[in-house]
């Protein structure tokens, strides 16, 4: 598997091994590396492997944070240089390369020390404080003796790769009908990241969808949903879809969408998972806790869609 070559070299904290960890427990693990003496972290899901620096060719009028393509196991995949993308100056220091897969895209991070493996709780991971313009970080991790910063690499993808933007604001457009029946939907959102929360919101809004509430993480969405069940009446004049990233801090996605199945009144309200970690092993955590529908970012058309389909009563269990 992609997650056993990453082990190697990789020491895991704690006696537990292995990422098949237990479906809702709001757990997660991440790789810690560092650049400029700031520790930062990644999912372990998202990482193929993590290997040494490796010779480049360069790319013509390529995106500044792009060093070029590497070739690995006769595949070119592109590398972001991301002690520039952090402007950090001593860049010439990184000597690892994190190979990643988000979004259904292959792209390397080079980085300098890649350090261990952490298992720790969505629950301990706290949103970015806003201090200046904190776009690329979201979420903070307290270890006993050092903060990891969890970095937003969708967005550094999305800023590299303009294909990614396009495929979150293009969608079919849509008759007078269709739209109208979409404005009565009250749509409730849960993405971590503010970009990619932003664009989901306003391409919701231009799609039709009127009613539109967005949370940054599992645990706010939660309680509001928990206020509507305690009211009278159809759930489904309060909320009529649930979209969920699964990477969110407090409350992952997986967690949320437990509670949700668990909850008598809201455990039939269509729950989508819209998120980058859509692999083969995220969409089995995700049938078995109930999701009615999993779609890999940034496919926003196929998303549209697939929330008419809940509307108009066509479709029961996606995953794409």
């Amino acid at each position: 598997m992609a997650n056993d070559k990453m082990r190697k070299g990789v020491e895991t904290a704690g006696d537990k091994k292995g990422i098949l960890l237990e479906t809702g427990t709001n757990e997660f693990e991440i790789v810690e590396f560092s650049i400029g003496g700031v520790n930062y972290g990644i999912n372990v899901a998202k990482v193929r492997e993590v290997i040494q620096r490796t010779p480049v060719t360069e790319m013509p009028q390529a995106h500044p944070y792009i060093d070029g393509l590497f070739t690995l196991r006769g595949k070119a995949i592109p590398l972001v240089n991301l002690p520039r993308c952090l402007n950090v100056t001593n860049g010439d220091e990184a000597k690892n390369i994190i190979v990643t897969e988000i979004n259904n895209y292959d792209i390397g991070f080079l980085v300098e020390n890649v350090s261990r493996i952490h298992r720790i709780s969505w629950k301990d991971m706290e949103p970015s404080p806003e201090v200046g313009d904190q776009s690329r970080v979201v979420g903070i991790v307290k270890m006993p003796n050092r903060i990891v910063l969890l970095l937003d690499f969708e967005t550094i993808i999305a800023e590299v790769n303009p294909e990614i933007n396009a495929k979150l604001t293009t969608v079919t457009d849509a008759t007078a009908d269709v739209k109208a029946a979409r404005s009565n939907v009250h749509v409730v959102v849960a993405e971590d990241s503010s970009m990619l929360r932003d664009l989901l919101v306003t391409t919701l809004h231009d799609s039709g969808y009127r009613f539109v509430r967005d949370f940054g993480n599992g645990k706010d969405a939660w309680e509001y949903l928990q206020n509507l069940a305690s009211k009278p009446g159809d759930i489904s004049e309060h909320v009529g879809i649930i979209v969920s990233d699964v990477e969110m801090p407090i409350m992952d996605g997986h967690r949320f969408l437990k509670l949700v199945r668990s909850n008598e009144r809201l455990k039939d309200v269509p729950f989508v998972l819209f998120s980058s970690l859509i692999n083969e092993e995220m969409r089995l955590k995700g049938e078995e806790l109930g999701a009615s529908a999993q779609i890999s970012k940034p496919e926003i058309g196929q998303l549209i869609s697939l929330l008419d389909g809940f509307i108009f009563g066509k479709k029961q269990s996606v995953n794409i």
